[in-house]
């Protein structure tokens, strides 16, 4: 009960911009506990139980997220998933490099969600698509010559099946108190691990303790070099599981009752019955 009071003088706490914020079951439930310890591999287009999540690794940034009822997301949209006509419900995009985002989104896409400023006010999307809830936290980046970029990234959540999942985006700075209590809390974290264009070590594994989630999977990894020097980092606090796979189903009975980081090969989407 006191973490929980806590929670909420933090909420009060907040910016006005961020206690306007729309009802997210990822702040209300913050203390939620996990229970079994295992993750499941998985194969894109399968039938999927109730109350699970699939998770797809594309490419760089970019994720497939399916549910049970058939509604699928991408991650960091670039315009190419793979060899498959698949116009997903959701897109989002950050555009700090063009690797994250296409100027020329399938027009068939119902939802596409910039993560950036327009004409100096930040992304605020709410997204509610019945099975599925999609919501940004907007964190800034670095400009040119040292300048910021105001807003220039946003973290998108997606709620789902009673999970919470972020993805980082291109995330150039920790976020402070505001934004934090803005994320509440993320069962499944897809954090940028290559050290330099975004966060650097350190920071990127202080902020993955601070959230605790029980799944962390490492993308924007540009060599093995890079991501065992993560790996490195986390494995006093995190289990370490490289399933050899590029997807994984995960529910919020079956979460690790260890936070766990789970690397998940990059592989572009073919139809299932290649």
């Amino acid at each position: 009960m006191i973490r929980i009071a806590l929670a909420l003088l933090a909420l009060l706490a907040m910016p006005a911009v961020a206690q306007e914020r729309r009802p997210s079951h990822c702040i209300a439930l913050a203390d939620a506990t996990p229970g079994l310890e295992y993750v499941q591999l998985a194969a894109y287009g399968a039938p999927l139980e109730r109350n699970t999540v699939r998770l797809s690794y594309i490419d760089h940034s970019m994720f497939l997220l399916e549910t049970p009822g058939g509604l699928t997301a991408v991650t960091d949209y670039t315009g190419f998933i793979g060899n498959l006509d698949l116009i997903p419900d959701v897109a989002t995009m950050n555009n700090a490099h063009d690797t994250h985002w296409t100027a020329f989104p399938d027009p068939d896409i119902p939802h596409v969600l910039e993560g950036w400023a327009r004409n100096g006010q930040p992304a605020d999307h709410y997204v509610d698509l019945g099975e599925m809830l999609v919501r940004n936290v907007p964190t800034d980046t670095r400009g040119r010559a040292g300048a910021v970029r105001k807003a220039g990234n946003s973290i998108f959540v997606f709620e789902v099946a009673g999970l919470c999942i972020g993805h980082l985006g291109h995330l150039h700075h920790e976020p402070d108190p505001g934004q934090y209590a803005a994320l509440g809390r993320l069962d499944v974290v897809m954090a940028p691990v290559d050290g330099g264009l975004t966060l650097d070590l350190p920071t990127m594994i202080r902020v993955l303790q601070r959230l605790r989630s029980s799944v962390v999977i490492p993308m924007h990894w540009f060599s093995e070099y890079s991501l065992q020097r993560f790996l490195e980092g986390m494995e006093n606090d995190f289990a370490i599981l490289r399933p050899g796979d590029s997807s994984i189903e995960v529910s919020l009975r079956g979460l690790p009752s260890r936070p766990t980081v789970v690397v998940l090969e990059p592989a572009f989407l073919r139809p299932p019955e290649d």
